[in-house]
Order: C-alpha cells, then structure tokens, then sequence
C-alpha cells in the first residue's frame, strides 16, 4: 500500500521509549513505509561522529550537559524542516509539535534480549548496564529538562512492543494517522 501525505504542510510523527523497546526498528519501517525522512540522532550518533564509545558518551553526560543538549536540540532542529518520524528517547516530549506522539515499551526482560540479540555480549551485564541507564537517562532528563520519563500519558498511542511485531506496530500507527486524516492511502 502506498500512502499520500498533505501536499500542504509537514507530517511529524515523534516515537519515544526506552532502550531496546523497538524505537529505531520501528521508527525505521515507518519512515520507508510512508516515504519521509526518518530522524534518529541519538547518544550511540553521537559517539559515532566523535569517536567516543557509547558508554564513555553515558559516562561523560553524568557531569557535562552538553551532550545531551546537542544531542536534543539537533534532533528537534532536524524535526522541524520536513516531514519525519523522529525516533529518540524524549522525542515524544521535546518535539511538541508532533502530529502523532507514540510511546513504545517492553518489560526489562524483552528489552535486555533485544539488546542483547542486537548487540551480544552477556545477557546479566546486559539488564544491569541498561537498569543503569534507564535510571540515570530518567535523572538527567528530570534534572536538564523537567521531564519525568515515567509519564507518558499524554501519548496518541501506548504500545507495548512484546505482543506485536514491529510490522504490525506500525501498522496501528498508520491506522491513526489515517484515522486522524494526516495520511491517505493511495491506490497503486
């Protein structure tokens, strides 16, 4: 199926959760799916981009604010020139002018296997390492932004990523945004 965005204005589509619920793949397949920009600029884009490995990235945002205000401020900049889908984190909560706000999650288990199928290493190193972050990312986000993580009931859509594929998951959203008439399906 092929889909018709508005000729007259930007569609923003903001996807939120934690580590290893499915963000990036499902941020991903929407982008292809409905043809437009997909955003993901992330704390592992910004250890690509300045050599540092990602937990030396983690480890540094503790103490220097810098990194994740890089990181946010570019990723909503990105988001406002074109229709997107911006895959991040706190996308759901720093890019208000999003048309659909999604909130992916996954219990602690189902995220440490994803992490952990994607990534290898040690499955218990795994969950204690993303406990870690998840704890420390909620502080930070507390302490630079006043977003509480936990609250995210304000979302277009809660979806919990362990009963659905990343194919029907996106799916649902395409149903919104044709429900809330962003998109329309166009015959092939």
């Amino acid at each position: 199926m092929k889909y018709t965005l508005p000729s007259d204005r930007n569609i923003r589509i903001a996807i939120s959760g934690r580590s290893g619920c499915g963000n990036t793949t499902v941020s991903r397949l929407l982008s292809e799916t409905l043809g437009i920009e997909m955003i993901n600029f992330t704390f592992r884009s910004l250890a690509e981009e300045t050599g540092l490995s990602l937990p030396e990235i983690i480890e540094r945002a503790k103490t220097d604010d810098s990194f994740d205000k890089a990181v946010d401020t570019r990723q909503v900049e990105m988001a406002k020139k074109t229709s997107c889908v911006l895959g991040s984190r706190l996308a759901i909560w720093m890019l208000k002018e999003a048309d659909l706000k999604v909130y992916l999650y996954a219990d602690d288990d189902v995220r440490a296997s994803r992490i952990f199928n994607r990534e290898g290493g040690n499955l218990d190193d795994i969950k204690a390492f993303t406990k870690m972050r998840d704890t420390q990312d909620a502080s930070r986000y507390k302490r630079l932004y006043d977003i509480d993580t936990a609250d995210y009931s304000f979302c277009d859509m809660i979806i919990d990523t362990a009963k659905y594929t990343p194919d029907k998951i996106v799916g649902q959203i395409i149903e919104q945004l044709i429900k809330r008439g962003l998109i329309s399906e166009k015959a092939e």
